[in-house]
């Protein structure tokens, strides 16, 4: 289970189930929990499970009204826009009715009709008294729902409500947000690392007014970051001027000129054992920026003196001790052979490839194609996709590079 302090459910939305067992009070430690994560948490509750446990002590608890009657919540169609919303249904406790309806396909009651209307993964926890847990329909229907994909969590074994010993009690707290995280979240593969992430074009001053910059929107570099903080590592962004959110858990330094990119990341350089050099940093900036605007006059500008920026990748190269490099190559021709070059001369572990020019990808587009290259001279080209899906094939590229580097954790 992650700590508290980790809050790596953080915007997950989590739509938590409760039917009629004496287990309920159990539930309410969950929810507890999982608002610890940093999950939202809505809960609806079958009318047995209110004979045990107010509502009330949820809505205070999550801060939000509790869902229980069919017909009230049909008005406000939320037996429709909860399960919409939710990232993960989880149903703690769940009786042996309950699972009967599940696997039936009932839909009697709010929770049974959300678990039908729902297309987010469900998380059953089963509690029950007795020998039910064996009884061979009970069994059925258990292996009907794994059938389908659902996560059912077996029963402990231990004192029951009746007074028996037997397999029925509710699972751990531990073993139901573990499997909430297992369903929510990737392998945590990247636990322990240290990932400095750069995003965004950089804008390069003419005046106080005028700038140069690129088309980059960034979305690339925040989906990298986004990825690899719900990987498990401590993420670090630096980025140009853009209209994106921060990702949930993720700390961010903004900047807007290739000059404070640079610095941003040469001081924290150290810090990384993993850079990501996404931004779309300007090659030019103007030589002399003026400090008052340029008044405009008789006939266009005719030239504009520039000068060089940085090559930041280069020089991050060169001061590398143990740190993992990540570069991209955003072209237009000659896609690989510049790519391989790039990755040749910054002494980079892995390039990513993409045409800017490709229909339905490069900047400002929430989709992407690339080729990944290595610098053991492996190629794997990547379809178009999800710029969220690709941050994701990306770190998977990683995970030989870290092995092979053996890097140790840092403390």
């Amino acid at each position: 289970m992650g700590q508290a302090l980790d809050r790596v459910l953080t915007g997950k939305r989590i739509l938590l189930g409760v039917s009629g067992s004496i287990a309920v009070y159990k539930a309410v430690e969950l929810l507890r929990t999982l608002m610890r994560e940093g999950a939202e948490v809505s809960v609806v509750m079958t009318e047995a499970a209110t004979k045990f446990v107010a509502p009330l002590t949820f809505e205070v608890l999550s801060r939000k009204p509790v869902a229980t009657d069919l017909f009230a919540a049909h008005q406000e169609m939320l037996h429709l826009t909860l399960p919409e919303e939710a990232d993960v249904l989880v149903i703690a406790p769940a009786t042996a009715h309950t699972l009967a309806k599940l696997a039936l396909g009932l839909g009697d009651d709010l929770l049974s009709t959300m678990v039908l209307t729902a297309s987010c993964p469900l998380i059953v926890a089963p509690a029950m008294d007795g020998g039910m847990w064996d009884h061979p329909t009970v069994q059925e229907h258990v292996a009907q729902l794994r059938a389908r994909g659902v996560t059912v969590l077996d029963p402990i074994e231990g004192p029951l409500a009746s007074g028996k010993i037997g397999k029925g009690r509710l699972t751990d707290e531990q073993t139901i947000v573990a499997s909430i995280e297992a369903c929510l979240l990737p392998a945590r593969d990247l636990a322990g690392q240290r990932v400095m992430v750069s995003a965004g074009p950089t804008q390069e001053p003419i005046d106080p007014v005028r700038f140069l910059s690129n088309r980059s929107s960034g979305k690339m570099g925040y989906a990298l970051a986004q990825a690899a903080r719900e990987r498990g590592a401590d993420v670090l962004l630096v980025s140009g001027p853009t209209a994106l959110p921060v990702p949930p858990g993720v700390r961010c330094l903004h900047v807007e000129t290739a000059e404070d990119m640079a610095k941003a990341l040469t001081t924290n350089f150290r810090w990384s054992t993993i850079v990501i050099m996404a931004a779309a940093v300007a090659d030019f900036r103007p030589d002399k920026p003026s400090g008052q605007k340029i008044k405009k006059q008789t006939g266009a500008w005719k030239t504009l003196a520039l000068a060089p920026t940085e090559d930041i990748l280069h020089t991050l190269s060169r001061q590398r001790t143990r740190q993992i490099l990540v570069g991209f190559a955003a072209e237009t021709e000659a896609l690989l052979p510049h790519a391989r070059k790039k990755l040749q001369d910054k002494d980079l572990d892995l390039i990513v490839a993409n045409d800017v020019t490709a229909d339905g990808a490069g900047f400002g587009s929430d989709h992407n194609a690339a080729t990944l290259l290595t610098r053991d001279c492996t190629s794997t080209a990547l379809p178009l996709m999800p710029k969220r899906e690709l941050a994701d094939r990306i770190l998977d590229a990683l995970q030989p590079i870290i092995k092979r580097a053996a890097m140790p954790k840092p403390r």
